[in-house]
């Protein structure tokens, strides 16, 4: 089509050239009439130059028209979508992968025999034998990935009733762009297999596009798969006079419109989207839903992934589903909350909707989460997360080996407050046990301090800062790592008084947390004693303590002594600390600076460092605690399979020869007006930019 407008294009121009160029030029251009491109080089009369540049311009934009690009998903989706994931340029995707550094840190060479092992497995044993199940090669469809990838489910009527005749539907789209020959093709293949199958195919058309309609089983999963995942069953079992039970029936709707596959798990949904890519159309769309359009506006644009949710019509929805289940006729013997109760006390009946994106920024990748929870219908855990705005910057005190940190600006007094009216709103006897509790705890420190109580002593005291940060383990057991050395600290406005207090609340927990060990350190009084939650995670060995100190405005609690001394010192030590980290301010700056309220941090190539090292222990020892979690987290390792033959973790080198693709990530937590955001940071590693 672009071929025989340029052509129609260069005759017309080529008809008038007479009268646009001058007489000594004629016969040069009746040459030039016959020739497939236009040469612009002879003089042109001002005014006639300018129009034949319009007329140029005006058909090049008419051949652009006449092959017009897929819409968005935002504008092929109906305004009924419950979520929708979408990537709008897959070949752009692509090339963001293939340049960060977990693409290159796959593709290196000190990997090579851990990859090659993997990948010859996969493909023997997975890829290749499923490609003979489907009768496809997966090469053929990875090229057809060139435009947008959508996945879409929408709510066609679906209101969470036991009888309602709305089901949710799902429909994925992928625009194949220049290979839409290649799509056709592929299409083709697929009914031929399925009718060489036995598979009774159906076709039907949709605003003139002829769609295949294929009935679908839970036992048509491939065997293959069914040999990967043995925990999967077949549906259909033997009945109790021994036939089988017929399988739940579904069925896949397959069709292409121009360059664009459409697939979705009904007639109605297919409809509604040929409805929207019908150039001309007038029907409804996502891009007509407000919080949608909102989203798009601001985050979505120019975004290489994309995904938003409707919170508003799921909540709703999940709450008929859960007051469904509940039996009046045979009320359970336990105080169970209603549905409803329990998401108006967690406040998710004030969110409208859930958004995401991921960019690459050049020097770095970036994800944004963000709810839609307006100011004035915060309630329950959405009000906790709405943290204050105020400094949440590293402290000088905070050490440079620290590998995770966080600190959370949050008024500890109104997070009691909050948790409390959670409790009194799900369980209306709840607080009055609560209440109970923290009596007991009072009357069993009156003895020394008649006017002792908890609320008074404990909760009154209590600060707007929460920090938390953790140091390498000193070991690769599974014991060491859950252990590592680590300094919690709450904030107060009395600390020494907090910290003398908190024994009235440590009894509830343990009958030694009444009489807890002191000594002294740098003029600071150290309480110690030994919760039975901590003695139990000894794993038979002795157990911990927890000790805990007031300094600087702070209650540091420890179960390492050596952390909490650190902590002590540190306002007399010059040594380097986290905050100097080489590029944190640049980072804390692309999550909204350091008074966001909430600010977390994590050394990813100490956290890599580690699980190598607990891999190759693994691979060492396969009777190892770890070696058994991992096998027990992949699908495939069953136990007639050994997990060594598909990830040899022996192969990996030592991680200095890989280290330089991780650096460290930061997150912050946004609180404003309209909702509250979740941005994630995570710069380039200094070495991979040299």
């Amino acid at each position: 089509m672009t071929k025989k407008i340029i052509s129609i294009t260069h005759a017309v121009l080529d008809r008038s050239a007479p009268k646009a160029f001058g007489t000594a030029n004629l016969a040069n251009q009746k040459r030039a009439s016959n020739a497939t491109t236009l040469s612009l080089s002879m003089p042109l009369r001002p005014r006639t130059g300018a129009l034949r540049a319009a007329l140029l311009c005006a058909l090049l934009l008419c051949s652009s028209a006449a092959i017009a690009a897929i819409p968005p998903a935002e504008k092929l989706l109906p305004p009924d979508t419950l979520a929708v994931v979408s990537a709008p340029d897959w070949s752009k995707l692509r090339e963001v992968y293939k340049k960060s550094p977990q693409s290159q840190f796959w593709d290196d060479a000190a990997l090579k025999p851990f990859r090659t092992k993997f990948a010859a497995k996969w493909s023997e044993e997975f890829v290749k034998p499923l490609e003979r199940d489907l009768g496809v090669k997966f090469d053929d469809y990875e090229a057809l990935l060139q435009g947008q990838v959508t996945f879409a489910v929408t709510q066609e009527g679906w209101q969470g009733k036991a009888k309602d005749d709305g089901v949710p539907a799902f429909v994925f789209l992928l625009d194949a762009k220049d290979k839409s020959d290649l799509l056709k093709k592929n299409l083709a293949e697929l009914r031929k297999k399925w009718s060489a199958d036995g598979k009774a195919i159906k076709t039907e058309k949709i605003r003139d596009v002829e769609f295949s309609i294929v009935p679908l089983t839970t036992n048509d999963m491939p065997k293959t798969l069914r040999q990967f995942f043995p925990q999967h069953q077949d549906v259909e079992e033997l009945g109790k006079e021994g036939d089988k039970k017929e399988a739940a029936r579904d069925e896949l709707v397959i069709g292409q419109y121009d360059s664009l596959l459409i697939v979705g798990s009904t007639v109605k949904v297919v409809e509604k989207i040929m409805a929207r890519a019908v150039a001309g159309s007038s029907a409804a769309t996502l891009a007509e839903q407000p919080d949608f359009e909102s989203a798009r506006i601001g985050m979505f644009r120019d975004a290489p992934v994309f995904g938003w949710l409707n919170a508003k019509t799921f909540v709703d929805v999940l709450a008929k589903v859960m007051a469904d289940t509940e039996n009046p006729d045979a009320p359970s013997p336990l105080p169970i909350p209603s549905a409803s109760k329990i998401i108006a006390a967690a406040g998710l009946n004030g969110l409208k909707a859930v958004a995401f994106n991921f960019r690459d920024t050049g020097d770095g990748r970036a994800v944004e989460l963000f709810l839609n929870a307006p100011e004035s219908t915060r309630a329950g855990l959405m009000k906790l997360l709405a943290m204050e705005t105020k400094e949440s910057s590293v402290p000088a005190f905070v050490p440079a080996d620290a590998v995770k940190f966080s600190r959370w600006r949050l008024d500890g007094q109104k997070m009691i407050a909050t948790l409390e009216k959670m409790v009194a709103d799900v369980f209306p006897g709840g607080l009055d046990s609560w209440n109970y509790i923290l009596k007991t705890g009072s009357e069993a420190m009156q003895s020394e301090e008649p006017d002792y109580d908890i609320r008074k002593n404990i909760f009154g005291n209590l600060g707007d800062d929460l920090i938390y940060y953790e140091k390498v383990p000193r070991g690769k057991t599974a014991v060491e790592v859950a252990s590592a050395p680590s300094l919690f600290l709450l904030g107060s406005p009395n600390a020494e008084k907090l910290a003398a207090s908190l024994k009235g609340l440590l009894v509830i927990l343990s009958p030694s947390g009444a009489n807890p060990k002191t000594r002294d350190f740098l003029g600071r009084k150290i309480y110690s004693f030994k919760p039975p939650v901590m003695s139990a995670s000894a794993g038979g060995g002795a157990s911990k303590s927890l000790s805990y100190v007031a300094s600087g405005g702070y209650v540091a609690f420890s179960a390492d002594d050596s952390t909490l001394e650190e902590f002590l010192r540190s306002s007399e030590s010059q040594g380097k600390a986290l905050r100097d980290t080489s590029g944190l301010s640049d980072a804390v700056a692309k999550v909204g600076g350091q008074s966001s309220g909430w600010f977390t941090y994590e050394n990813e190539s100490e956290r890599m460092r580690l699980t190598f090292d607990m891999l190759k222990l693994s691979a060492a020892n396969t009777n190892s605690a770890s070696g058994s979690v991992i096998e027990s987290m992949i699908p495939f390792a069953a136990p007639e399979k050994q997990l060594k033959d598909w990830l040899d973790f022996a192969l990996l080198p030592d991680y200095a020869k890989v280290s330089k693709y991780f650096g460290f990530s930061v997150w912050s937590v946004n609180a404003s007006v309209n909702g509250i955001t979740f941005k994630y940071y995570s710069p380039t590693p200094a070495q991979l930019k040299k």
